[in-house]
């Protein structure tokens, strides 16, 4: 059965859900892109016609201006225009938050007045004109079969109603909110109440005017205990506690519990859980009753030395009664299984995500470590031999069209975008740089293309509307500009393939060029910056939940949901690669906390790895989609099991090892997937086979050989499939059990032998320390593996993207063997000598220009190595040169580095790279490669009885410049 046929969660889980499923569910993921913009232009009209003008940033630019033709998100009244109509004056200035798990009090509300259910765990919640609806359901409901098309919801059973005596607002309002929590607000025949609500909390807050409090039970209350100010009480089979000021008393009337509160016009209400003495329980929580939770904040921060994540969750609160702080708070099943310095209560709620367990206090904090990502898997099988033709033969056929577009909206764009970023990754580890460059390039041209608006442009091109506080790209897909669906999705793509691009042409990156546009796609869909106002914070990132919500809106009667994890992980994997390029800390750090906080909630809440979360009746071990109240082995798309169970594999990239945290679950997710299919994948096989070989990679090889002529997935290449499960196989499997220092790296072991990964993207050398004490030097622009298997390839941060006259043959399957042992790194020394080992620190000076001598070696420093024999191996010279030019202004220190293959004193090869411009600040700077080349002639090949030159001069400025030397300034040779 089609789930885009049918409602999500029980038929009868809430009134609102049949009429809103079919005119929502059709959007998403995979429908021919034609057919949704006709469908979406048909049903909900087209924005306003305007011509677009260009806001600048850098190079780029967006519209500031609705490009002709295109939409906004759309809602009640006027919503399009103005998002603050179901705010207050109260509420937080700055962009409005979407895709959160109470948005539907903000945007699409059912008959303009109030939203669907709230699903904040362990409560959920709704909103009518009498007042707020809970909900503490604890059975589930289960539907479908245990190998087909099935879900299970926790929906939406109304215990109690609690507002004010008379209340009748016509609508409901959105008074404020903070990280995870809102403050929804009635106003209505001459009364008023405020509702403080949100994940984790068993409490609700409330402050009221113009009459007593009500609580309405579902059938005759059963009162357990009325001391005064506090009455617990059973309703619908649950147990509730509310609290009353001091000096007040609660009175029951057939269904109804009231209390003048005193004239205080302040009270709680809490949900407890089952088990135990409920009386003593309700005096734990008495202690904070009335200790309004008014805020929330996480905070985060990345030790790199440990590689570890350490959230803490703040909570503020304000006393309306009394002196006490903190709260009452229960922890998701990802908080708690990695929760340090709390102790939980022997008490647990039960919750659409599993056991919650409760702690109490103004703040918890969890420690997570970050295992690693990488821009690819390394090529530690498919350097040499037959497998190496074959993947040459793979690259190759895609010089004419790396990123085969499917679609030029934002998603079906960034896929292709994606999976051009993969081509340059391998072609630039095999040093085909012919195919590398090809991949850059298509990248570079269509994100240009992108990044540029100009007045009249309608198609790929970004508009910024500051009424929402978005960032829209058109031509948009699967509602992403009429519901703010999906920008994580799509712009995740973008920011990937930007972030590959970056390592190779890191002018284009600079804010100056294209990164402030690379920036506002990441401020978009995920705002790292507090004070940042243009968007909201966090946008598709749910703090508390510890993972995204794709829809923006959230108007579902089972809550909001996500489909695709994993694209969600691309996201969080593309600011770490994007931040490690650019030297943007706050984005690599932010990215590392989505990425190690959503990893650890996708393995309980999508693959259930514990086998503790989803029901027992269930059936399944792996979800397509979750819910706010539940989830479904189920997709927008496709009944298939390939696609349900493949949505949450794809892209496979170097960010996604994190599939592979448990091989012995890659297992029980492929069986069932054979199980539920009747045998083994017949669509998206490439995508099975990648995720199969994060558990077994000699199976998945196998399969792979096996059915050569399969069908990519629109976002695959043959390339990457086969450079990824022909790598993981000699890999073996991820091992956690050792970090490193360095966010760019990864551990791998098979048969018990490891394989230890680390990838330099930067200009300089670096060495990567092990949890186990294992070092690991990595030279500029490679990526490097010891231990079984020791491989090193890549020239990013060396390596020139420009455009390729002379394609690069089909390497030689065995490469010429070299003659003897030959040092790459070459160490300048005082004296002329270029030696393979270091010697001491010093320092020799470069004269003064006097004059402009840029290109032209003048009163160089010289540097000779001879009778050098060794192998050429496709790569790039780099350098290191440490320069100090103390506090002279204008100085400029420049190398040419020349190569005499046979040492009979012609030069084969001459490289000059442009000069280095040093700060008048006293202390060294690097000077490196990445100043980019400014001439070269002649060719590589390898070195017999050969030499190397080195030339360093000042070609501008009219003071001296110091060349540390010793153990300092090295040339790195690309010959092994």
């Amino acid at each position: 059965m089609d789930p885009s046929n049918r409602t999500t969660g029980p038929d009868n889980a809430h009134p609102r859900e049949g009429r809103l499923a079919h005119r929502i569910r059709t959007r998403r993921r995979r429908l021919a892109a034609g057919v949704v913009v006709a469908m979406v232009a048909g049903l909900l009209g087209l924005g306003a016609v305007h011509s677009a003008e260009a806001a600048t940033v850098g190079a780029g630019s967006y519209a500031d201006t609705l490009p002709a033709g295109r939409s906004l998100p759309t809602g009640c009244g006027s919503l399009s225009t103005n998002p603050r109509q179901w705010v207050t004056a109260n509420a937080p200035a700055g962009a409005v938050p979407t895709n959160d798990w109470w948005s539907s009090i903000l945007f699409k509300k059912t008959d303009c007045a109030y939203g669907e259910p709230l699903h904040a765990h362990p409560i959920s919640y709704d909103t009518f004109a009498g007042g707020l609806g809970f909900s503490y359901n604890t059975t589930p409901q289960i539907s479908g079969t245990a190998t087909g098309v099935g879900e299970y919801h926790y929906p939406y059973v109304e215990n109690i109603r609690v507002g004010v005596a008379g209340l009748n607002s016509p609508d409901v309002k959105v008074d404020g909110w903070s990280d995870w929590t809102v403050t929804p607000y009635w106003s209505g025949g001459g009364r008023t109440m405020k509702a403080t609500i949100g994940h984790g909390l068993p409490f609700a807050y409330f402050q009221i005017t113009g009459g007593d409090a009500q609580i309405t039970a579902a059938g005759t209350p059963s009162v357990w205990s009325n001391s005064g100010a506090t009455i617990g009480f059973t309703a619908g089979g649950r147990d509730y506690v509310a609290y009353a000021p001091t000096g007040a008393t609660w009175s029951v009337s057939g269904t109804t519990i009231s209390s003048s509160l005193a004239g205080k016009g302040f009270f709680s209400v809490a949900a407890l859980p089952a088990g135990g003495d409920r009386v003593a329980l309700a005096n734990t929580y008495g202690q904070y009753a009335h200790a309004h939770v008014t805020g929330t904040q996480v905070s985060y921060s990345y030790a790199p030395s440990n590689s570890t994540l350490t959230t803490t969750y703040a909570f503020t609160t304000t006393a309306r009664q009394g002196s006490a702080t903190g709260t009452v708070i229960a922890l998701y099943p990802h908080q708690w299984n990695h929760l340090t310095g709390s102790t939980p209560l022997a008490q647990t709620y039960v919750s659409a995500r599993g056991q919650m367990k409760i702690v109490t206090g103004t703040q918890f904090r969890t420690s997570m470590k970050y295992t690693g990502v990488l821009p690819e898997v390394p090529a530690v099988a498919d350097n040499s031999g037959a497998d190496l033709t074959t993947i040459t033969n793979h690259l190759n056929a895609e010089l004419g069209n790396p990123m085969d577009i499917r679609g030029d909206d934002t998603y079906w764009t960034g896929k292709g975008l994606g999976r051009a970023a993969r081509i340059a990754e391998i072609a630039d580890q095999l040093n085909l740089t012919s195919v590398r460059t090809a991949a850059l390039n298509a990248i570079r041209s269509r994100l240009n293309d992108w990044f540029t608006a100009s007045p009249g442009k309608t198609t790929r091109v970004f508009y910024y509307n500051p009424a929402w506080g978005t960032l829209l790209g058109y031509p948009a897909s699967y509602g992403s500009d009429l519901e703010l669906n999906d920008h994580h999705f799509h712009y995740g793509y973008y920011i990937a393939a930007a972030a590959t691009l970056a390592k190779f042409d890191p002018d284009w990156a600079k804010t100056s060029q294209y990164g402030g546009m690379v920036d506002l796609l990441i401020r978009d869909a995920n705002n790292y910056d507090r004070n940042d106002t243009r968007f909201p914070y966090l946008r598709d990132f749910d703090i508390y939940a510890g993972h995204d919500w794709a829809a923006g809106h959230g108007s579902f009667g089972s809550g909001n949901n996500q489909e695709s994890s994993s694209e969600g992980m691309n996201f969080a994997n593309a600011l770490i690669q994007w931040g490690q390029a650019t030297g943007n800390t706050a984005v690599r750090d932010a990215g590392i906390y989505i990425y190690t906080t959503q990893n650890a909630a996708i393995q309980e809440y999508w693959f259930d790895v514990r086998d503790q979360n989803f029901p027992a009746a269930f059936g399944h071990s792996t979800v397509g989609m979750v819910w706010g109240s539940g989830a479904a082995y189920a997709t927008w798309f496709s009944a298939e099991p390939e696609m349900i169970q493949g949505i949450n594999m794809l892209p496979v990239t170097g960010g996604h090892f994190y599939l592979g945290d448990n091989p012995g679950y890659v297992t029980t997710n492929y069986n069932e997937l054979t199980r539920n299919n009747g045998g083994p994948p017949t669509v998206w096989q490439d995508i099975i086979w990648e995720f199969l070989a994060l558990g077994n990679g000699d199976t998945a090889l196998a399969n792979l050989r096996a059915n050569g002529g399969f069908t990519p997935e629109e976002g695959e290449s043959r390339a990457h499939t086969f450079h990824w499960i022909r790598n993981l196989a000699a890999l073996g499997n991820v091992d956690n059990s050792v970090t490193a220092n360095h966010p760019l790296a990864k551990v791998f072991s098979k048969n018990g032998a490891r394989t230890y990964v680390a990838s330099n993207i930067t200009g300089s050398a670096i060495t990567v320390t092990f949890s186990n004490g294992t070092t690991l030097n990595v030279p500029a622009g490679k990526t490097v593996t010891s231990g079984a298997l020791t491989w090193s390839g890549g020239n990013a941060g060396g390596g020139s993207t420009g455009p390729d006259p002379t394609p690069t043959p089909t390497p030689t399957p065995t490469p010429t063997p070299t003659v003897g042992p030959f040092t790459a790194t070459r160490y300048l020394q005082s004296g002329g000598g270029l030696p393979g080992t270091a010697g001491t620190a010093g320092t020799v000076t470069l004269a003064a220009a006097n004059g402009n001598r840029d290109g032209i070696p003048t009163n160089a420093q010289v540097f000779t190595a001879t009778g050098l024999t060794g192998t050429y191996n496709g790569g790039s010279t780099t350098f290191d040169l440490f320069v100090d030019a103390g506090t002279t202004v204008a100085n400029g220190t420049q190398i040419r580095v020349s190569y005499d293959l046979t040492g009979n004193g012609s030069w084969d090869r001459v490289e000059t790279y442009a000069y280095f411009a040093t700060d008048p600040v006293t202390g060294w700077e690097h000077y490196t490669q990445g100043a980019g080349p400014q001439s070269a002639s002649g060719a590589l090949g390898n070195l017999s009885g050969g030499q190397v030159k080195v030339e360093v001069w000042s070609a501008i400025g009219n003071g001296t410049t110091a060349l540390g030397v010793g153990n300092q300034s090295l040339v790195r040779l690309p010959f092994s």
